[in-house]
């Protein structure tokens, strides 16, 4: 949220401490050192992000200092598209889809029975939130959660 006048200047950041009340603070469960920990971290994230108009902030850490991890990771990621080698008539936790590209996805989690069997079709496995991953037969369907097992 921006407020007038502000247009174009970059909010500084506001701890957890701040942001959470005690109750929720104290669900978390971290300990002093981790909070501090977590706060440095997510300042340097945000003093790394693009300003407004795609224009990256110059990190105060300097040349040479890792990039930190994505707070989602797999949302970075694209979607893939290939074919599944054979008939699929459906699926359930377990079942483990072969791809044209070399890949095999296995089902943890959704069942669905197709009503009629699709032979060699075109599917996309997309990412989602903390690394999970969703097979789409058709985007119709709903998807089947996959985790790559080669």
């Amino acid at each position: 949220m921006l407020l007038a006048g502000q247009a174009g200047a970059q909010v500084p950041y506001v701890a957890l401490e701040q942001r959470l009340d005690p109750q929720a603070l104290a669900e978390v469960g971290l300990t002093p050192a981790q909070l501090q920990t977590l706060n440095r971290l997510l300042r340097q994230a945000e003093a790394e992000a693009p300003a407004p108009g795609g224009v990256a902030v110059a990190s105060a850490a300097g040349p040479g200092v890792p990039t930190p991890a994505p707070l989602f990771p797999g949302l970075d990621d694209g979607p893939i598209t290939a074919k599944v080698t054979g008939e699929v008539g459906g699926w359930a936790p377990g079942t483990v889809f072969t791809l044209d590209n070399g890949q095999q996805w296995q089902v943890l989690k959704g069942e669905m029975t197709l009503k009629t069997a699709r032979s060699n079709p075109e599917i996309v496995v997309v990412p989602g939130i903390a690394g999970r991953w969703f097979l789409q037969v058709d985007e119709d369907l709903p998807k089947a959660r996959v985790f790559r097992i080669r």
